[in-house]
Formats: structure tokens, C-alpha cells, sequence
């Protein structure tokens, strides 16, 4: 029972909706536990793009809550998911986040896996010991052109296929498998990862909090009231509409998909995306707007594409242009410490210095992050105390936050149900 004495089923039922939760939910350590087994350990999660691994033989660990989980890249150049644990002893496989192995080795007893998982030497065993039926045990994984979801449930929710489908046309022509990690940067936020799900879902804080960001994004584009303001403003916010009406006439008609799609709140495996235009010189998220890779991705040639924008429930957030892709997850730690793991690409024959600034390419999402932190702490700051209580969201600003707290309140019940 959460530590403020109501049971979790009528915090869940009395839920106001266009409200934000109650303050159990970014505070209570139950509830934090429920999140990691319901939420984490039962839903499609975000962990990293394909150029994570590259080459057979290339791992990645990914922990969420006690669970560690190894990514590699097979001889076959798939990409599997296993349990990151022997199957002698319980040690754990492989330390590092990234490495690069010929055969995965326990460094307990050294059992010793293939990269697709089968047990292919163990020392010391009985005469009738099987290997066969010592493996690693597998993880489902599906790529989503070239993102990374993994779910660890032995029943995931089947309409990830239905996703994939839809988003797939989106984002194949930034060509993501054949692009490279140039940078990851890790920050620990000091709250909640609901508070930093909601703070990324609305734009209401960015005109004061995010002066990088915001020379990229119209300030429209994630929300505008139209009885607010001056006349000139409500004009600017209409020119912008007829903006996004014309450019999305125009890219579709060079094969690419740009209208939204949104199944935030009603379907388990919960997505959106839409390309908007950028301001400025509309070729990339950064501080003068105009590209920061001069080798753009895939077969693209026209660097003035805007940014197409992808979200899925319940842990990550993507922007992917002509030059770059910017991609993140959301990793609960703590019921009041979280991961938000940011990683940049490019194409994987751009060559830094020459076709390429690291610094260009991730000055205005560093910036963002560590501002976006400081906001989710002074939230959760908030929520420990007693004078909190839900407030009301806005209807123009923060429509996708009801959708983040609807979907997450829903699962919950649906979890609840017999």
C-alpha cells in the first residue's frame, strides 16, 4: 500500500483526468516497484538503435529495475536480446555498457555462449549434462526501423507489428541502421521518470526555459491557444498552420510521410509522430538552424526537411532530420532518480572535423537536458511536500500529457482487472 495510506486501485480509479496524478505516484517506493513490474517489465521499452551494435559480436547492456539485458549483434547480422546472466550460477556476463566479444564468456566459471545464445562449452559437467537446454534465456526484441524496443514479458503486448507498420514508412528514408553513434551522454534527473515523461510531452515551459531549443521550434508547434495574445501573434500562429498544411503537401509528394499519427493513449504499445517544420533556415536542430552534417542520411539530398518527431509510450522521445538523429530513453533508478540517456547520430560515413562538428550536433539538446533536469527536480520537489495536490493541465499546451497519464493510468487498470 503506498505510504499515504490509500490503496493503489483507488488512487488509480480516482484519477481526474486533464489532472496531473496524485503525489504517490512520483514519490511512493510501491508504487515504484508496481511501475517497474507493470509498466517496464510488461510493455515494449525503448533501449538504443541498431548502430549500437554494429558488427557481430558487438554487446550492449541495458539494465531496467534488477533486470540486466544483454544486446548483440549475431554472425547472422541480427540483433538478439538475452538475459545479461549465466546459466550456471547466476554471474553476471558481460560488465561493460559496450564491448565487442567472439563468444560471450562467464568471467565466474567460464561458460561459454555463442553470440546467438547457445552454451557451447562448460567445463567439469556430468556425462549426461545437455548443453542444449542451458542457453542463454532470450529477451523479445524488435526493430523498428533501426530503434531498439525489448520487452520482458513472455506474452509482450502483439501490437508492436502494428507500430513498426505504421512508423516504418516515417522513418526509413533517415536510413537509421546505416547511420553511427557519435555521442551518448547519460544524466541522472532527480525525479520521477513519469515527471520527466510529462515535462517532455508539452512545450508550455520551452519560450522560458529553453532558448537553444526554441531557435529551432516554433513556438506553435506544440501547442498555441488562439484566443491568447495579440492579433499579430494569432496571424503568426495561422501562418504556421498554413506552414505545416503546405510542407507536408510537399514532402509526401517526394515519398515522405509527414501527416501525424497519433496512438498515445489507446493501445497498449502507445506512439505518435508527425514532421513539422523548423524555423530559421529549416535544415536541422541547431543554433543558427541550418545543418550540422554536411553528409546527410541515407539517400536524402535536400537537407531542408524539418524534423520529424516520433514518441512512444512509455519511455522515449526522437527527432530525426536530413543531417542528424537525436534519440532518447527514459530508465526509472530510483522512485525519485531517473536515467534520461541521450544519444546523437549521423551518417555512418560522415567524418568528424570534416563533415561534422561534435559539439554543432549536440550543443542545443546538451543544453536542453540539463534544463529540462533542473525543471523535473524542482517538480518532484514539489510533489513531497503537503501542500501539493493535482493541478489542472492546459487544453492548448499540454494535450499530450493527459495522453502520457490517461495511457499510464490505463495500464495500471488493466493490470488490475481479472
Amino acid at each position: 500500500m503506498p505510504d499515504d495510506g490509500k490503496p493503489l486501485t483507488s488512487l488509480v480509479a480516482n484519477r481526474l483526468p486533464w489532472h496531473s496524478l496524485d503525489a504517490a505516484f512520483y514519490t511512493d517506493p510501491a508504487i515504484f516497484e508496481t511501475d517497474l513490474d507493470v509498466i517496464f517489465g510488461r510493455h515494449w521499452i525503448y533501449v538504443g538503435v541498431e548502430p549500437d551494435v554494429p558488427e557481430p559480436g558487438d554487446c550492449m547492456v541495458v539494465d531496467i529495475g534488477r533486470n540486466s539485458i544483454l544486446i548483440v549483434r549475431d554472425d547472422d547480422e541480427g540483433v538478439r536480446a538475452f538475459h545479461n546472466v549465466c546459466r550456471h550460477r547466476g554471474a553476471k556476463l558481460v560488465q561493460e555498457p559496450k564491448t565487442s566479444v567472439g563468444n560471450i564468456v562467464c568471467p565466474y566459471h567460464q561458460w561459454t555462449y555463442g553470440v546467438d545464445g547457445t552454451l557451447r562449452f562448460a567445463e567439469h559437467m556430468a556425462a549426461d549434462f545437455d548443453r542444449s537446454c542451458h542457453g542463454l534465456k532470450p529477451i523479445h526484441l524488435k526493430s523498428v526501423a533501426g530503434l531498439l524496443f525489448i520487452c520482458l514479458s513472455d506474452n509482450p503486448p502483439d501490437d508492436i507489428d502494428d507500430m513498426a507498420a505504421a512508423l516504418t514508412p516515417y522513418l526509413a528514408p533517415h536510413d537509421l541502421p546505416n547511420a553511427k553513434v557519435v555521442k551518448q551522454i547519460d544524466l541522472i534527473e532527480l525525479g520521477n521518470w513519469k515527471l520527466t515523461m510529462e515535462n517532455n510531452r508539452e512545450c508550455y515551459h520551452c519560450a522560458s526555459s529553453h532558448p537553444e531549443l526554441t531557435v529551432s521550434l516554433f513556438e506553435y508547434g506544440f501547442g498555441f491557444d488562439p484566443n491568447s495574445g495579440t492579433e499579430a501573434r494569432r496571424e503568426l500562429a495561422a501562418r504556421y498552420q498554413a506552414l505545416v498544411g503546405q510542407c507536408h503537401i510537399d514532402w509526401e509528394k517526394n515519398g515522405l510521410p509527414s501527416r501525424e499519427i497519433d496512438h498515445l493513449d489507446d493501445r497498449p504499445t502507445g506512439y505518435r509522430t508527425e514532421r513539422l517544420p523548423l524555423d530559421g533556415t529549416g535544415e536541422s536542430q541547431t543554433l543558427n538552424t541550418a545543418r550540422a552534417s554536411t553528409k546527410l542520411l541515407g539517400n536524402l539530398t535536400d537537407a531542408k526537411l524539418g524534423g520529424l518527431s516520433m514518441w512512444t509510450q512509455p519511455n522515449s522521445w526522437h527527432h530525426f532530420m536530413a543531417d542528424h538523429i537525436v534519440t532518447f530513453s527514459v530508465i526509472p533508478l530510483e522512485p525519485e532518480r531517473t536515467l534520461l540517456r541521450t544519444k546523437w547520430l549521423v551518417h555512418k560515413d560522415a567524418v568528424e572535423g570534416v563533415d561534422y562538428n561534435i559539439n554543432n550536433i549536440t550543443a542545443v539538446w546538451e543544453a536542453t537536458n540539463k534544463q529540462d533536469g533542473d525543471l523535473v527536480a524542482m517538480a518532484q520537489a514539489g510533489a513531497r511536500t503537503s501542500g501539493y495536490e493535482p493541478g489542472p493541465y492546459s487544453p492548448f499546451t499540454e494535450g499530450l500529457v493527459e495522453k502520457f497519464s490517461a495511457w499510464y493510468i490505463s495500464r495500471l487498470k488493466a493490470h488490475q482487472e481479472p
